[in-house]
């Protein structure tokens, strides 16, 4: 998967979109819906889950507010969340082919399990956005961050934060779930760093990227390998973190080992500040929001990618597909100022509730 520069990124946040591609309209079903010339696109969006807080908080409000920009508020948004179950989005597909969606953004729960459901999409000609998720089938373009390059922070960070201690004991490692093809990358990516220069104790791949399964990994992990033979906890996402320093506190491990994280949530950002979560990964959801709307719309409207996207990725299934690939960032307590809070994805005052003020004054976060 070739990377996509940052400057393609920011580029494609700029650059309006050119009308130079045509309809597709050989094959079309007689009651498909075709490409149209016109803002009053109907975008079918689907996110998979609700557990991580970034879906309805972030991702949603993002696309829709962008897709509302690009079509001078004509357009129509309809909305379903598959709540983790691969089989209910392969439904809300169906049910968008019927509500003849003239795109689709899909997020999938499981990369694989949907191919069928975009293949039905593309047969009624519709096409489809991949959207943070690679899925597989004929999709039309993929929007995401550098997810290799995700682990590879992630490692790295904790590889840095430890020190000498990185030989003196077990990492443990939380990698996200099987169904999710950017885990394998996360991990992937963590793996090139992590390996030869830590001896990894335990590792589990995390059933739904559940706090709780992960809750239940970690207390086994502490059992196998005792208390205090954990020098630091590889955690693919903040949610998971959540969950892991639950298990190390009840344990009664102090100090805590350094955990990492990723998404920026706000439990997480405030775990950083208090300084039971070492780190997350801070990714810039408003570009990747951006990217995602603009495609659409242009595909919407049978317009080319060309001034989009700088890239292409290969899927199991559909090669060269036109992607963006954006770049992430390792957040800690030292550039929560220059990150978050610039960036506006979380207030101060949203951080720095009661329990946290004295940690935010101490970090100098205002």
């Amino acid at each position: 998967m070739r990377r996509a520069a940052v400057a393609a990124a920011a580029t494609a946040m700029a650059v309006s979109l050119a009308a130079c591609g045509s309809a597709k309209e050989s094959g079309d079903k007689a009651d498909a819906p075709k490409t149209v010339k016109t803002d009053a696109i109907k975008v079918g969006l689907l996110l998979p889950e609700n557990q991580t807080a970034r879906y309805e908080k972030l991702d949603r409000p993002l696309i829709e507010k962008k897709i509302k920009e690009l079509t001078n508020g004509k357009a129509t948004i309809v909305y379903s969340n598959a709540k983790q179950d691969a089989s209910v989005q392969n439904q809300q597909v169906d049910a968008m082919i019927t509500n003849k969606v003239n795109v689709l953004i899909v997020d999938a729960v499981d990369s694989q399990a949907i191919a069928s459901s975009v293949t039905k999409a593309k047969d009624a000609g519709i096409p489809v956005v991949a959207y943070d998720r690679l899925a597989e089938g004929p999709i039309d373009a993929y929007t995401s961050f550098d997810n290799e390059e995700v682990g590879k922070v992630q490692g790295q960070a904790l590889l840095d934060e430890l020190g000498a201690n990185a030989s003196k004991g077990d990492i443990v490692m939380m990698n996200g779930a099987v169904t999710d093809p950017n885990a394998a990358l996360f991990k992937k990516g963590a793996h090139s760093v992590l390996d030869g220069k830590v001896k990894i104790g335990k590792e589990y791949d995390t059933k739904e990227w559940s706090p709780a399964n992960a809750n239940a990994n970690m207390e086994a992990a502490i059992s196998a390998l005792g208390k205090n033979k954990i020098v630091g906890v590889y955690s693919a996402n903040d949610g998971m973190a959540g969950g892991i320093i639950t298990a190390l506190t009840g344990a009664g491990i102090k100090p805590l080992p350094p955990v990492t994280g990723q998404d920026a949530e706000l439990a997480g950002v405030q775990r950083i500040v208090s300084g039971t979560q070492f780190m997350s990964v801070y990714k810039p959801y408003g570009q990747e929001a951006d990217v995602a709307a603009q495609m659409a719309v242009a595909l919407a409207k049978g317009e080319k990618l060309d001034s989009i996207s700088k890239t292409t990725v290969d899927s199991p299934t559909t090669k060269g597909v036109p992607s963006v690939l954006v770049p992430v960032v390792s957040l800690t307590k030292a550039n929560i100022n220059d990150t978050v809070i610039k960036d506006g994805l979380y207030s101060v005052q949203e951080i720095c509730t009661a329990q946290y003020k004295a940690a935010c004054d101490a970090a100098g976060i205002k």
